[in-house]
């Protein structure tokens, strides 16, 4: 009697076990198609930064590093497409680099062209040279990361100035509230480089030099993207990249 019964069971066994092994390979087909799309899309994304990087007429200026302008672009794209920006200019501010370099870019996506390389001031209480700590908080004198629209132009303490709005909420989105805006100033020189051995350093703005002030400005107000760059932000410790 269990002789006659076993290989029933054994079969009924082997069938359920066959079909559970089929819905296993199902959703690891499925998870695997998932990467793939998910990786294809990146390397989509890449690869359309990197052919406009190669294309960009320079201008006689210097590039920026590729893996800041491509983290840029994606973030620039997104918000295009969402509307939070309206300009196809794109302005890359490298926290990376050291502040008695030209850090800051301004892009004609159109054009595809770069239309200012300029140097750039960080906070007081972010660094010397170097950028190295950030912060969203009042009275901070830091700089923040991530990504901004430009918006509206007036006339501050310092002259011309014009207001940013950050995007991403607990690491700029205080930008307003902070008066965190940029502007030109006197200590953004080289000769102040000469005299100090770095630039010098503001309340937390991206100030830049009083010479290309209302250029910039006039350039990239009203609705156009910036962001400011620093490899901590690919820790997951300062932002996510905006999707």
């Amino acid at each position: 009697m269990i002789y006659k019964i076993f290989p029933v069971f054994f079969l009924l066994f082997s069938s359920f076990s066959f079909n559970t092994k089929i819905v296993s390979s199902n959703n690891t087909i499925a998870v695997n198609t998932s990467k793939v799309a998910v990786l294809e899309t990146t390397n989509s994304a890449k690869a359309k930064a990197l052919n406009l990087y190669n294309s960009l007429n320079t201008n006689n200026l210097s590039l920026p590093n590729l893996e800041s302008f491509t983290q840029a672009l994606n973030g620039f794209y997104a918000l295009k497409s969402k509307g939070v920006v309206k300009k196809n200019i794109l302005t890359l501010i490298d926290f990376s680099l050291s502040s008695n370099t030209k850090r800051l870019w301004i892009i004609d996506i159109d054009q595809k062209k770069i239309m200012y390389n300029s140097l750039v001031a960080h906070g007081r209480n972010t660094g010397n040279e170097f950028a190295n700590s950030f912060s969203n908080e009042a009275e901070s004198y830091k700089s923040s990361l991530g990504f901004y629209a430009t918006g509206e132009v007036y006339q501050g303490k310092h002259g011309l100035s014009l207001r940013l709005d950050g995007l991403e909420p607990g690491l700029n989105d205080n930008a307003r509230s902070r008066a965190v805006v940029m502007h030109g100033a006197d200590y953004v020189a080289e000769s102040f480089i000469k005299n100090n051995s770095r630039l010098g350093r503001s309340l937390g703005c991206p100030a830049i030099p009083m010479h290309l002030t209302k250029e910039i400005i006039n350039v990239i107000k009203d609705k156009s993207c910036l962001y400011i760059y620093h490899p901590s932000l690919n820790t997951g410790n300062q932002s996510k990249q905006i999707s």
